[in-house]
This record gives C-alpha cells, structure tokens and sequence, in this order.
C-alpha cells in the first residue's frame, strides 16, 4: 500500500504541470488581458491621467500628464486617441508582460514549484493572503454542506430501499427530484426574497457570515450570529444535493439486498435489523462513504460561486470570479494550482476511504 501511495504522489507532479501548463497558454493568448483592460480604461473609460499615473508611477508623472491630456482633448472618444508607446510599455512591464512568453511560463513554473505565487495584479496584495483571507467562507459553506446532505440522504435513501415501493419511497422521489431540478441561484433569489427585507420578511441578514459589531459579542452570541447568516447559503447548497447522493445510497441497499448472503443470513435466522446494520451497510456504503472526499471538493470548488455571489459572501468562488473577469493572472493560476493539488489530494484520500470502509480492498494487489 506504501509503494501505491507514493506513485500516486509522484504522479500528481507531471498532472499539476500539465494542467498548468494548458490553462497558462490559453489564457496567455486570450483577448483582453491586464495591459488590455488597463490600457483601454486609461484610454475610455474614465480614468483618464489617474489610471496612467497608478500605473505608470510618480517617477513618470510629466509624461503621464502629458499623455493623459492628450487622451481626454475636447472630450470625444479617448479611445482612439491612443497612448505613447512609452507608457504602454510601462504598463507591460507593470504587469511583467514586458518578458516573452516562454521566460514567463518558466518563472511561473519555477515560482509555483516553491509555492510563491507572487501578488494580485490589481489588489496589490499577496496571492496567498488573498487566498487565506477567503479561504474559511467557502470552507464553511462546502464543509456544512456536505455534511447536512450526507446525514439526510444516507438515512433517507436506506428508508426508501427498506420500503422501496411503497407510497413513502415515491413520494420522497418525487421530493427529491423537484429539488434536484431547481437552479441553486433561482432558489437563492427567491429565499432572499422572501425572507431577507425583500418583499415579504426580514428574517435573515441579506450579506456576510458576521454581524459589523460582531466582534463585541458572546462566544454564545457569536455561534449563534454565524449560524443565522450562514442558514441561507447552506440551504440553498444543500436543497439540490439530496438527489444524487439519496438515490445511490438506495440503490446501493437494493442491489446489496437481493444477493445470495442476504438470503443465506435470513435462513439462519438473524434479525433483520443485523442484517442491514452488520452485513449490507458495510458493502453498500462503501461507493457512498468513500466518495466524501470528491463530495466534498466539488462542492467546494463548483457550487459555491453564484452563491457567494447572491449572498455577498466573500469565499474563493467569488474571487475567483472577480479574477477571472480582470484576468488577474497570479489568482486565476494560483487558486488553479492550488484547487488542482487539493483535488489530486482528496483523489488518493477517496483511494484510501475505500481499505478504511472494506479493508479486503488491496489496490497495491491490483498493479
């Protein structure tokens, strides 16, 4: 099992570089890049000689006033005025476009190696501060998502193949389904409407997993604040996330139900109850229980961005989106990098669960 471990570890390195590697030329040759946006809000969109002047720096400032002047004129379109090549120059070596392309793909390659991952192209700040800031947001929203789907659907979709048939499994089905099918952001929308000032109650805070003056709060009084702000976003990740999970536990009981040591166990004469408890669960929960870990991860990665958007929630989700549409390179690569390294992580974690759950699992045997 050791040798097993280490070659999965040693194969994350070539699939972190691959990945890499494949979304840094994309974006690399993408229209409207930083120097792009940069350039173009200094040329019309309002920001004039203060824009040059942040990105050019007071060591610049006449030919940056100069420059600014000419672009804003008699107060046509400044964008086709155009900028000195001085400036637009200074402007790429600001954002270290400056380099070919090839010494930057291989100073990133060197930097992420040591997991340096330098600063925001617009926040000025520390990727990883950035990153460490936010990273507790989508944490608790992904962590108390799961978990509140995993202590429903298994208990539930035991239930249903106990009774599978009858008036409750089709109704809970049904239940499910229609849940399954509503988009998380319209059914954000909605609960904000109803419950948060909209047009109806004001039950729950519209923004943020604190109150302002939280700080001068009760520890009990803190719990208790946090769990009123989180509710929303929770319930709102976790009311389309019962399907999946509540139908494969069911599934997974029914096919374990009808095999032949089933049958053998009730000739013996064992209470049904043991039989479930002491020889289905085990071999049915062992697809469920072992997939906590990519449960998890996707739910982390993938739900939570239109969530934290309607919420004002600031997690990873949202500033990778923010990222994303400045093309702010060092956060888009970094939380690249670093959700594919947690992801290939949890992958071998999911590997493991599987000798926890049935220890009769050897997948050093299987090389």
């Amino acid at each position: 099992m050791l040798s097993y471990i280490i070659r999965r570890l040693l194969l994350i390195i070539p699939t972190l570089w691959a990945i890499i590697t494949i979304n840094f030329f994309i974006v690399q040759i993408a229209p409207g890049g930083p120097v792009d946006q940069a350039i173009a809000e200094a040329q019309g969109l309002g920001g004039g000689g203060a824009m040059l002047e942040r990105i050019a720096g007071s060591g610049n400032s006449d030919r940056v006033a100069a420059a600014a002047a000419r672009n804003q004129g008699d107060g046509s379109y400044r964008g086709s005025r155009g900028l000195d090549p001085e400036v637009i120059a200074e402007i790429e070596a600001r954002y270290g476009f400056d380099k070919p392309i090839g010494t930057r793909y291989l100073e990133m390659l060197k930097n992420y190696a040591t997991f340096n991952f330098g600063d925001s192209l617009f926040r000025g700040r520390p990727v990883l501060t950035l990153i460490a800031e936010r990273l507790s947001v989508s944490v608790s929203i992904g962590l108390w998502s799961t978990l509140i789907i995993y202590l429903v659907s298994i208990p539930l979709g035991i239930r249903k193949a106990v009774r599978n048939g009858s008036t409750f499994d089709t109704w809970t089905s049904t239940a499910v389904v229609l849940g399954n099918a509503i988009p998380s952001f319209l059914f954000a929308v909605l609960l904000i409407v109803l419950f948060c000032g909209g047009s109806y109650l004001k039950l729950f805070p519209l923004r943020g997993l604190a109150s302002a003056d939280a700080a001068s709060f009760s520890l009990p009084h803190r719990i208790l604040d946090y769990l009123w702000h989180i509710f929303l976003p929770v319930l709102t990740m976790v009311i389309g996330g019962f399907a999946s999970l509540t139908m494969l536990t069911k599934n997974s009981f029914l096919d374990e139900i009808h095999k032949q040591y089933v049958f053998t166990a009730r000739a013996k004469g064992l209470a049904e109850k043991s039989i479930l408890l002491g020889h289905v669960f085990r071999n049915a929960m062992l697809i469920v229980i072992a997939g906590f870990p990519a449960a998890f991860i996707a739910m982390f990665f993938s739900g939570s961005v239109l969530i934290e958007v309607i919420f004002s929630l600031n997690g990873l989700g949202l500033l990778g989106f923010e990222a994303t549409l400045q093309r702010d390179y060092p956060v888009i690569f970094s939380t690249l990098y670093i959700f594919t390294l947690l992801g290939l992580l949890l992958s071998l974690l999911s590997d493991l669960m599987y000798t926890i759950v049935d220890p009769r699992i050897d997948f050093e045997a299987r090389q």
